[in-house]
């Protein structure tokens, strides 16, 4: 948890939260143009977070979906019941609209993804801030066809948040036990999520999970490395 200092006196509030420490430092190089107006405060995890929220004022927090222990929704939903006056923007590797859906259900006001940070992201969390909704370019379109029912949900959309979480999890190649340990819930409890979740995608083996979710590109590794991270 820190903070980073900017020059002159920022109106403004936010709150970074993101594991990875080269990910915050990339979205602080991306917010340069704006970084006079803002006070930046850094955090590594959901916990962390909810302690800068209690202890100062925030006016926008950019929340990362993958973290360990709490998750990026379970964050959204907090802070929308506890400090309803803080926007929430997503930013997130994931750029399946079934992702972005959920982070809007969960009370987030935008939502863009890593790849797209470079050249989006100033524009949303101005728009967010300014009480206002931002999805990326790239998935708009599709997040209309899905509300709208012209395009097909994906099986996915059957899981709950937590089903989702414990399949992203498992297809990482996390055990049953790290996988309890991570979301502070019994080896039984994962074990039921487990069972649920191939009944409900029709899967009967553990290879079979793997498989489906690999081609659906699920992964815990929310890092993303874009490409103003490599330069």
């Amino acid at each position: 948890m820190s903070g980073s200092p900017n020059h002159g006196e920022p109106r403004f509030g936010l709150l970074m939260v993101d594991d990875h420490t080269i990910v915050r430092e990339g979205l602080k190089r991306v917010l340069e143009p704006i970084a006079h107006e803002w006070s930046i405060t850094e955090a590594a995890t959901g916990f962390q977070a909810l302690q800068c929220l209690r202890g100062q004022h925030f006016d926008l927090a950019i929340v990362d979906l993958s973290m360990p222990g709490m998750s990026g929704l379970d964050l959204i939903r907090r802070i929308r019941s506890e400090f309803p006056g803080v926007a929430v923007l997503v930013l997130s590797m994931h750029g399946e609209e079934q992702y972005a859906m959920r982070s809007f259900k969960a009370g987030a006001s935008g939502y863009v993804t890593k790849d797209s940070a470079s050249t989006e992201l100033v524009a949303a969390v101005r728009k967010v801030a300014a009480g206002g909704s931002y999805v990326s370019e790239s998935l708009a379109e599709r997040v209309v066809q899905q509300l709208n029912g012209r395009k097909q949900l994906s099986r996915l959309s059957a899981l709950t948040d937590r089903e989702l979480e414990v399949l992203k999890r498992i297809v990482a190649g996390e055990r049953m036990t790290d996988i309890g340990h991570a979301l502070h819930l019994s080896v039984k409890t994962i074990s039921t999520h487990k069972a649920r979740i191939q009944e409900k995608l029709g899967l009967p083996t553990t290879a079979a999970l793997i498989r489906f979710g690999l081609e659906n590109r699920l992964s815990q590794d929310d890092s993303g490395f874009p490409a103003w991270e490599e330069e």
